[in-house]
């Protein structure tokens, strides 16, 4: 009888993780610097810093501290403004780095 590996395989591991929508206006950003009252000073991967709304579903669920990658979603009447929309855990983003989907001007890791 031979003795089989289930759970040892030579191909990386597939994670599911979100992905910025760009269709409707995502896009990576990393938390600058926190701002108090729910916002935060994001720098996108567009190059412009914005500030961030975190929505009271986010901040309750998640602590977002600085440096940490975001998903951020562009405001339509303002530009210069954005919301949160998802946070990656430091091994997420470290992930994302090493598969090359983060920009080159945010990896910072």
């Amino acid at each position: 009888m031979q003795a089989e590996e289930p759970f040892e395989s030579t191909e990386e591991d597939v994670s599911r993780v979100r992905m910025p929508n760009i269709k409707e206006g995502e896009m990576f950003g990393i938390a600058d610097q926190l701002l108090g009252a729910s916002k935060i000073k994001v720098m996108c991967e567009d190059g412009v810093s914005r500030v961030g709304r975190i929505p009271g579903k986010i901040k309750k669920r998640m602590w977002i501290r600085e440096g940490d990658l975001l998903v951020v979603s562009l405001w339509d009447f303002q530009p210069d403004k954005c919301d949160v929309r998802f946070r990656y855990t430091r091994t997420q983003a470290v992930n994302l780095s090493k598969k090359g989907k983060v920009p080159k001007s945010l990896d910072i890791f």
